[in-house]
């Protein structure tokens, strides 16, 4: 969150001396939004979680979250004036460390989650009326993602330290963000809300083990910070 507002801090003093900002701006890319299609790219960064449910009561297992790396593209299609549809499929890098507090072994306890997920996001986006060269904007959709070190087919389980998760999960999304008009292109910091609708966990072979056999469900949350350029 931190390097969001300091990146857009900058940002606008930067664009402020040349007027972008001023009382009467020049207007950059006048007629961006009237294009029917347009394309982009992103970069940013993760920071997500696991949100656990029990059947029983119990102590609840420890996610240490890191900050993990986004890039993917962006397909934009017009609808309206306000609307536009969105697909921005995705390459995210992330890590959780789940700590057990019931599990004595140092060993045992600590289970490093490792994901690199593929996301493939249909997202609407709804634009406030333009005030010079900037125009803020809400997001929010539906995405499904791809899991590709979800380990989902291996024999092993957490006997053989190995944490599996299902290959294949689905998200909603929801966020903010703004677009800022510059002479050559467009500059769109944005921070965006992701939540699991899916159970991702696939339980270890024994029933009554100590990693899976107490969790109900298991579902990714977090948040999203990307900087996209058009």
């Amino acid at each position: 969150m931190k390097k969001l507002f300091a990146l857009l801090l900058f940002t606008q003093i930067v664009f402020a001396q040349g007027g972008m900002f001023g009382k009467d701006p020049i207007i950059n890319q006048e007629n961006w939004n009237k294009q029917r299609v347009h394309w982009g790219y992103f970069l940013g960064f993760n920071n997500l979680d696991f949100k656990f449910d029990y059947l029983s009561v119990t102590d609840d297992i420890q996610v240490g979250t890191t900050t993990g790396f986004n890039v993917g593209l962006i397909g934009n299609l017009r609808l309206t004036e306000y609307f536009d549809l969105r697909f921005e499929p995705g390459l995210y890098i992330t890590q959780r460390n789940l700590t057990y507090p019931n599990i004595l072994d140092s060993g045992d306890r600590l289970r490093e989650v490792k994901s690199t997920y593929i996301f493939f996001p249909l997202l609407l986006k709804y634009s406030a009326l333009r005030t010079g060269n900037v125009r803020p904007f809400l997001v929010g959709g539906l995405s499904t993602a791809l899991n590709l070190g979800s380990n989902s087919e291996a024999p092993d389980d957490n006997y053989n330290d190995r944490f599996r998760t299902t290959k294949w999960t689905n998200f909603y999304e929801v966020g903010f963000g703004i677009d800022i008009y510059t002479e050559y292109f467009i500059f769109s910091p944005s921070i965006r809300g992701v939540f699991g609708i899916d159970d991702e966990l696939i339980r270890d072979n024994t029933p009554g083990s100590p990693w899976t056999g107490d969790i109900q469900a298991m579902k990714t949350r977090g948040f999203f910070i990307n900087f996209a350029f058009h």
